[in-house]
């Protein structure tokens, strides 16, 4: 997969070779990649309805924000260095030691808290970027649609999921569930940060941004007590027929 999107099309088709492998070889790393064409899938949808300002745009953006995680899938995949939060989330996917949820979480946490900001930042000039955050927040509505389906699906694979309220109260269940609207507000402040900054700069900020976001990724990786037990719990009863559960995610919408 060497090679680059260069449109939405592009994008759902690249991810689609994803799932494919993936389930070939039973590998959770499909998981995210099935989660991804969904919410691309809706990103298309509301661009042929018109949703967004400039749907070429928009298109063009999907890719550019898609080429992230799939330079950083490769650079995995031929044991070559990604970001230090996708080499986490990566590793710890194929450890088998992560709850459906947490392998979700982590490589969500590295595309929206590491890629997002500075896709979006290097994408858009200063003179341009506010000019694009009404479509920046319309994909919101897009995820808003998207993830209670993907919970719905996951709670299919792991039937002790609910435990995470039950047995350990919202607080336990805000420690692993991810705010995406949190993280993507958080992405577009990334973003405005790396588009005044000149280019010979932009390393700089990548490298801590990228450390930032790793942290996030180890706590949800390895939450403290009680959320550890909560989630050894929940681990013990979840299912682990890989290829069923990346066929669920990946026909969500």
């Amino acid at each position: 997969m060497a090679l680059k999107a260069k449109t939405i099309d592009d994008v759902l088709t690249m991810l689609a070779v994803i799932v494919a492998d993936t389930k070939k070889r039973r590998d959770p790393l499909g998981y995210f990649a099935a989660l991804y064409r969904q919410v691309t899938l809706g990103v298309k949808k509301g661009i042929e309805q018109g949703a967004f300002d400039d749907g070429p745009r928009m298109s063009k953006f999907d890719a550019a924000f898609a080429n992230a995680y799939f330079t950083a899938y490769d650079q995995y995949r031929t044991h070559g260095r990604p970001s230090r939060v996708w080499q986490f989330a990566f590793d710890r996917a194929a450890s088998g030691r992560p709850i459906i949820l947490q392998n979700l979480v982590l490589a969500i946490n590295a595309h929206v808290n590491l890629d997002l900001g500075v896709v979006t930042g290097t994408a858009f000039p200063p003179s341009k970027l506010d000019g694009f955050h009404a479509d920046f927040d319309r994909i919101n509505d897009i995820l808003a649609s998207v993830i209670p389906l993907a919970r719905n699906a996951v709670e299919e694979f792991s039937p002790l999921l609910a435990d995470l309220t039950e047995v350990g109260g919202p607080d336990v269940a805000q420690a692993l569930e991810f705010s995406v609207e949190i993280a993507r507000d958080d992405a577009w402040r990334t973003a405005t940060i790396v588009s005044l900054i000149p280019a010979e700069a932009r390393p700089l900020v990548v490298t801590a941004v990228d450390a930032k976001a790793k942290l996030v990724g180890r706590a949800v990786a390895d939450p403290p007590e009680p959320v550890g037990t909560v989630v050894r719990h929940i681990r013990s009863a979840e299912s682990t027929d890989v290829v069923a559960i990346i066929t669920a995610l990946d026909n969500l919408v």
